[in-house]
């Protein structure tokens, strides 16, 4: 029973790119053209087979074991994205094919209803229903394929810097100019090795800060990833400590295990509680919020900010870190002036011109700086990835905020 559920889910995914391979294999070939037809079919199997060669791979994990294991969900996450890729192609050609059939109807039922006198033959249209498949999958497939270079070769850089000035009424004068170094989603798996991690540290030690916090999701899923993360990040160093929460990934992975990564990586973990810092005659109160186990989106976790608020002294400045952005809203309420976030990665594909990026689908705190009254939140764009290692218009981020006292400033 099992795997008849299994097969049947799997055709789901795989029937509509068979379906859409038939209907171009019949209209884009031009029968006049027997040598060009047999190209434009070989360049559609090839098509078809590089959007489609996932499920070699997948299918029998599918029919034969559970697909979402969890050490399985790295590989699996690549494979369904770029599954994704046809399913576009198949969305804009039947697009086309439901246009054309509805100009079609519609005059068929203008004609039966006497509506429309017959209208003169037209000329020839300057481009053929095949040239207009041919061009439109040819130039979607190109497309694709430069997106997707664009999209690993950005996925793949160190993170960029971006330097922000926070102005807080409140801010203590033992806190002015305090340098927080941000971090988020590192994600230490198939897509983040050794090697680029001792990169990361490197980059993130030359920028001198004072405090480093650490917003969650150090460790991809699987345990494995963990004495690597150790090994790179035991050298990152601030004055003021690296202080981290845990992620929802952390969790997946196994909240214990990277509990005691982050310890042998000498670092400071907050779970559900703060943790006090004294400078200059000023404390501040560093309040983890651990990632809730029954979540929704934008949950403002209402209940466990005030936990974590009511552990610190009234006195103290503090700064909430929330891996996932939404805690924002049961911040602001607090009056917690600063509260720091990761988890979406900015959503992985951001569209410039229009301004949309794909974790709008999950929240409305994507990325960068919001402010509410004297609250606000920065949300990093992360340095890993999660699924497809590509990151379309959304490079990765490690930001360095400085605090000064004065007006806040939008």
């Amino acid at each position: 029973m099992r795997d008849g559920i299994a097969l049947i889910y799997l055709l789901l995914f795989v029937a509509p790119q068979a379906l859409l391979y038939v209907y171009l294999r019949g209209r884009l070939p031009d029968p006049d053209r027997p040598r060009q037809a047999r190209w434009v079919r070989a360049g559609l199997i090839a098509l078809f087979t590089f959007f489609n060669l996932p499920w070699i791979f997948v299918a029998r994990r599918v029919l034969f074991a559970s697909v979402w294991s969890r050490g399985w969900i790295p590989y699996v996450g690549p494979w369904v994205a770029w599954q994704m890729l046809s399913w576009v192609l198949l969305a804009l050609i039947s697009g086309y094919v439901l246009v054309k059939w509805a100009k079609r109807g519609l005059g068929r039922l203008r004609a039966l209803l006497g509506t429309k006198a017959a209208a003169p033959p037209r000329p020839a249209a300057s481009m053929s229903r095949r040239q207009f498949l041919a061009r439109g999958t040819y130039a979607y497939a190109g497309a694709g394929f430069a997106i997707s270079a664009f999209g690993l070769w950005e996925g793949a850089r160190l993170p960029e810097i971006t330097r922000r000035t926070l102005y807080f009424d409140n801010l203590p004068p033992g806190l002015e100019g305090l340098r927080i170094l941000h971090l988020s989603d590192v994600h230490a798996g198939i897509h983040m090795r050794l090697e680029k991690m001792r990169r990361l540290v490197a980059q993130a030690n030359g920028l001198r800060p004072d405090l480093i916090l650490q917003t969650g999701d150090m460790i991809d899923i699987s345990t494995t990833f963990i004495p690597d993360y150790v090994r790179a990040f035991r050298d990152l160093h601030a004055p003021l400590g690296v202080i981290t929460s845990l992620g929802n990934h952390d969790h997946y992975t196994g909240a214990a295990e990277v509990e005691k990564g982050v310890r042998d990586a000498g670092q400071i973990l907050v779970r559900g509680g703060s943790h006090l810092i004294e400078r200059n005659g000023a404390t501040l109160a560093i309040l983890g919020l651990d990632d809730p186990l029954d979540w929704g989106f934008d949950d403002p976790q209402a209940p466990e900010v005030r936990e974590v608020d009511q552990a610190a002294p009234p006195e103290a400045f503090k700064i909430l870190m929330a891996h996932r952005p939404g805690a924002w809203d049961g911040a602001v309420p607090r009056g917690i002036p600063l509260t720091l976030s990761g988890h979406i990665h900015g959503g992985q594909f951001y569209l410039p011109v229009v301004g949309w990026s794909a974790g709008r689908l999950i929240t409305k705190y994507v990325m960068g700086h919001f402010q509410r009254g004297t609250s606000q939140l920065y949300v990093s764009r992360g340095i890993g990835v999660v699924g497809v290692p590509i990151r379309v218009f959304v490079p990765p981020e490690i930001a360095l905020l400085e605090l000064r006292r004065g007006s806040a400033r939008e």
